[in-house]
């Protein structure tokens, strides 16, 4: 809860300090014009590599693979044209090095190694069939559980105390 309040109040603030200091050494308009312009542009080439995942994914899924890739790069565009469309010089140039094939790759690893470190999954079976019933009908459920210090436990009790 805390990581959220510093990243919406100290973000903005360094954003803000930031597009001060650039707007005294090019000039108000300048740095107005460039942070309006990285956002267009990036916007346009967000939306651009936007339907080349989407066009992957459909290309996949016909050949009947997983597009795992394809949707990793399509949520990453999308979170590079959120951060593009956000005023700011940190944010442009996050959201820009986004739209760059390789960062996005290492983008991507980085996604993946917090996931398998922070959430696990796990498969049952059951059975859903009336007795008598041959073979009983079999369902796959899948839960999944986020690993945080601050996270109640199943058992009810909070782990951070």
């Amino acid at each position: 809860m805390i990581q959220l309040l510093l990243l919406f109040t100290l973000v903005p603030l360094v954003e803000l300090w930031l597009l001060f200091q650039l707007s005294g050494v090019f000039g108000f308009w300048t740095t107005i014009a460039v942070v309006l312009g990285t956002g267009m542009v990036g916007a346009a080439l967000a939306r651009w590599q936007g339907w080349q995942a989407l066009h992957r994914v459909q290309t996949e899924m016909r050949q009947g693979m997983l597009p795992a890739q394809a949707i990793g790069d399509g949520v990453l565009i999308l979170a590079a044209g959120l951060l593009l469309i956000t005023p700011g010089v940190l944010t442009d140039v996050l959201g820009l090095s986004l739209l760059i094939p390789p960062l996005r790759k290492l983008a991507m690893k980085a996604a993946r190694h917090w996931f398998t470190t922070h959430v696990r999954v796990e498969t049952r079976e059951f059975d859903f069939g009336e007795s008598g019933q041959h073979p009983p009908q079999r369902e796959t459920v899948v839960d999944a559980r986020v690993i945080d210090a601050h996270v109640i436990e199943p058992s009810g009790e909070d782990s951070s105390t």
